[in-house]
């Protein structure tokens, strides 16, 4: 029986870790893509990292990523920036992949 117990909780273990990690992706990306936001406004230096600190918060709001897409598209339409929303969400996805990278040579 103690077999199947270790076995439970490594498994338990490899679940939290992964959910860890993946968290820390979705905020590094986030972060990413604020900063990229950032750059097509014409915000630099410590006002970029304040736009991109915005979009990690705007995370917080609801599960998934539509909280962060409506900030992003929000702000971008504000400013008067052409981007239609496919290249937006490609930017999330390649971003993602990106700091899952990140994360995962960190760590």
């Amino acid at each position: 029986m103690s077999g199947m117990d270790d076995r439970e909780k490594g498994l338990e273990g490899k679940y939290a870790h992964d959910q860890e990690i993946e968290f820390k992706a979705m905020a590094r990306r986030n972060k990413l893509l604020g900063l990229w936001a950032a750059g097509l406004m014409g915000i630099e230096g410590d006002d970029a990292e304040a736009y991109a600190k915005s979009v990690i918060v705007a995370d917080f709001e609801e599960a998934g990523d539509d909280d962060v897409f409506r900030k992003v598209r929000g702000d971008l339409d504000d400013k008067k920036i052409d981007l239609s929303d496919h290249l937006l969400r490609k930017e999330m996805d390649d971003l993602l992949v990106t700091a899952r990278e990140q994360v995962m040579t960190e760590g």
